[in-house]
């Protein structure tokens, strides 16, 4: 059973019996379907039900020489509206099954960043085409969480406009400095000095997370999964069709960058409003829009 099922409104599902239940209901009912060869020359298939919006369940699956549909796995999905474009993303193909891993370097965080490819039949289309390298891809990350919690907002010591210049200085610092600039490396480590100078100094006589206002930082051994904080940009709440649960729908900003995050009223700790934080641990999925 998927660990983040009750991320779109699933959390009474206990046992396979429920499961099966609503994956044959997906099946059976589904609302769009994308299909694309893949490497075993099989025409495989994402069929997707939604139900609420934007979030619901993806079946992935192969259909024989009959033409008869076989289930393989499934997933709970969420899709978003915020983009972002990437000049260069790399994907490499999970081993036990036809599923994509997506990595790409995000300048504004300094690391790269590992998501789950929500649209593996787009992506199957593009690599069979050879069109993958030569497209911009525009992603749209979402996170899905099963734990969060709200935390108040921290008084800002720059105004929007100087911390907009000055995740620019540092991007283009990082970007020097991978391509070698001496000087560019030695004023990000001076950089870093500081920072963590100014950190010794504080956390004696206060909470870490009045100091750190936001982070975007690996969790545990799965790559794709993410430990947060990150200001409220919106926040509006949706309901599960077929459960009636209550699912948060939070835009984050998180060291630049911008992505919704959904999450089961449950798991939820606090009221989230415009402007104060979320911390928690999410999911990330993306999905790649390719141009010509």
């Amino acid at each position: 059973m998927h660990e983040y099922l009750r991320a779109v409104g699933f959390s009474e599902i206990k046992d396979k019996e429920q499961l099966n239940l609503l994956l044959q209901m997906t099946e059976d009912g589904y609302q769009s379907e994308r299909t694309s060869g893949n490497r075993g020359g099989s025409d495989f298939s994402e069929r997707k039900k939604e139900f609420a919006p934007g979030m619901g369940i993806m079946l992935c699956g192969e259909y024989d020489e009959k033409e008869n549909y076989h289930r393989n796995y499934y997933f709970p999905y969420f899709q978003g509206k915020q983009e972002k474009l990437y000049d260069s993303v790399t994907v490499e193909r999970h081993a036990e099954k036809e599923s994509y891993a997506g990595v790409c370097d995000d300048l504004s965080l300094g690391v790269s960043i590992i998501f789950y490819v929500q649209n593996a039949a787009d992506l199957l289309n593009e690599k069979r085409l050879n069109q993958l390298s030569n497209c911009t891809v525009i992603l749209k990350f979402t996170g899905l969480s099963i734990s969060g919690k709200v935390l108040l907002p921290v008084v800002k010591g720059m105004t929007e406009e100087e911390n907009t210049d000055a995740v620019l200085q540092r991007t283009k610092l990082i970007q020097a400095a991978r391509d070698g600039d001496e000087e560019a490396i030695e004023n990000l480590t001076l950089e870093d000095m500081d920072t963590y100078s100014m950190i010794s100094r504080r956390i004696a006589n206060e909470d870490v997370f009045s100091i750190v206002s936001t982070y975007f930082m690996p969790y545990g051994v799965e790559c794709d999964h993410y430990s947060i904080l990150g200001e409220i940009l919106e926040c509006r709440q949706v309901e599960n069709s077929l459960t009636e649960e209550k699912i948060y729908v939070l835009t984050v900003e998180s060291h630049d960058l911008v992505f919704e995050v959904c999450i089961n009223q449950k798991d939820l700790l606090g009221e989230p409003q415009v402007g104060r934080r979320f911390k928690g641990v999410i999911w990330l999925q993306g999905e790649m829009v390719f141009q010509p």
